[in-house]
């Protein structure tokens, strides 16, 4: 087991592509989201205007409700036509359109477009007077430090990449080692596969939880993330992450030698986790159904012990279930891949 350990991560460390891609690839999409949510261009709801001769827009000079100017998650977009801009609207590059002209507002929009529809809304209340609201509704604010958007996705993103990690570098690199023949020549030798599989799966988290750390510190120093639990409590969370995704995968490459089989496999399990396990979004609203389907998939459980000790300070008793669940699926799956593995089917 200590000579396949030293191997694989002889292996891993030399191929510095990999080993890079693994560091860049997560680092670059949040320093991206980070300038993304930090400028203008990240605004919710675009609202197109039609005409407009100059290149260069001046809001003062439109032809708008002036609460239309100032709403901060609000772009307008300006065109010189009125078909290039019903164009941009047809097909959701635009949330609504407003001619620019005259003290009549009139504007048009796509009934397939659900941001065009509460845009509607907030253009017809536009030019309703502010102090006709003062008497009817009561505005307040919540207390206490607000969580960023990018400090809710950091853990989802570094999540996707150990998932993406753990899949591909495991049930992908195996499969290949069944292909080209190594695992039968190892198949000559006294190692088992419970002794294979532990050599491979240990040294799989143990490279996931330096990289990892390295993304993490990276990108913590561009953006100052906040961090409300105990880092003790989330090194344990990543680890049983880590374990159950690496089990997962090497459930995949216990058996098979075809690679583009596997990569689609690979690829039928990663992408609903993806949008299951809310790693770009959050799934409060959908289906009880979905919600369900969600509890299934092993990255749920990762990002929500993660997003409970990161952005609300739990501990690690807070996340135990979480935990708890990861380990078991972390068991069962290596069980089953003990007990089908082969070294040549």
């Amino acid at each position: 087991m200590w000579a396949l350990f030293k191997a694989r991560n002889y292996e891993f460390f030399r191929d510095r592509a990999g080993f890079g891609w693994n560091i860049l690839f997560p680092f670059l999409i949040v320093a991206g989201f980070g300038v993304i949510f930090s400028s203008d261009s990240g605004s919710d709801y675009k609202l197109g205007v039609f005409p407009v001769k100059e290149n260069k827009m001046v809001l003062q000079d439109l032809h708008l409700p002036d609460k239309l100017k100032i709403y901060k998650h609000i772009k307008i977009v300006p065109f010189k036509t009125r078909d290039e801009a019903l164009d941009k609207l047809s097909h959701h590059k635009i949330d609504i359109l407003l001619e620019n002209a005259g003290p009549e507002l009139k504007y048009w929009v796509n009934d397939s477009n659900p941001k065009g529809y509460i845009l509607e809304k907030v253009v017809k209340e536009s030019i309703i007077p502010e102090e006709s609201f003062a008497a009817k509704v009561i505005r307040q604010e919540i207390k206490g430090d607000q969580i960023r958007y990018i400090d809710w996705l950091f853990p989802g993103i570094l999540g996707m990449n150990i998932m993406f990690s753990a899949l591909f570098g495991v049930g992908y690199v195996i499969v290949r080692y069944r292909r080209i023949g190594v695992l039968k020549r190892l198949k000559a030798t006294p190692v088992t596969a419970f002794e294979y599989l532990t050599a491979q799966l240990v040294s799989r988290v143990l490279i996931m939880l330096l990289s990892s750390s390295v993304v993490w510190f990276g990108c913590n120093f561009l953006f100052s993330f906040r961090m409300h639990g105990s880092y003790l409590d989330i090194l344990v969370v990543f680890f049983s992450g880590i374990l159950c995704l690496v089990s997962l995968g090497l459930v995949l490459a216990c058996r098979g030698t075809n690679e583009e089989l596997t990569n689609g496999i690979i690829n039928f399990i990663s992408w609903p986790m993806m949008f299951l396990s809310e790693v770009w979004f959050s799934i409060e609203g959908a289906s009880d159904f979905v919600k369900h389907a969600a509890k299934i998939l092993p990255l749920t459980h990762f990002l929500s012990a993660a997003r409970k000790i990161i952005n609300d300070g739990a501990t690690l008793s807070d996340v135990s279930s979480e935990v708890t669940i990861l380990l078991l699926m972390s068991f069962v799956f290596l069980f089953i891949g003990s007990v089908l593995f082969s070294w040549t089917k």
